[in-house]
């Protein structure tokens, strides 16, 4: 499960299993964790964040949205 960012409390990673899927991210912090899809970004569920921290998380994906996308094409695109 590679990781492709760490931005402040959070760890931004997917499954090398997720290439049936359209591009996402699996974000992590504290035992909770949440999948978001990139393009557009949007929730696809949550398990235990917060409304705030949903929205903060949200905020981080648009600001690093291109670096998460390409990682997504380097790892499933090659």
């Amino acid at each position: 499960m590679p990781t492709v960012a760490r931005v402040g409390p959070y760890r931004f990673f997917f499954y090398a299993g997720d290439h049936d899927e359209p591009p996402h991210v699996h974000i992590e912090h504290a035992g909770k964790v949440a999948k978001f899809w990139l393009d557009p970004i949007r929730l696809e569920r949550s398990d235990g964040f917060a409304r705030r921290d949903i929205a903060r998380i949200q905020k981080l994906l648009r600001a690093h949205h291109t670096r998460l996308l390409e990682a997504w094409n380097d790892y499933f695109c090659g």
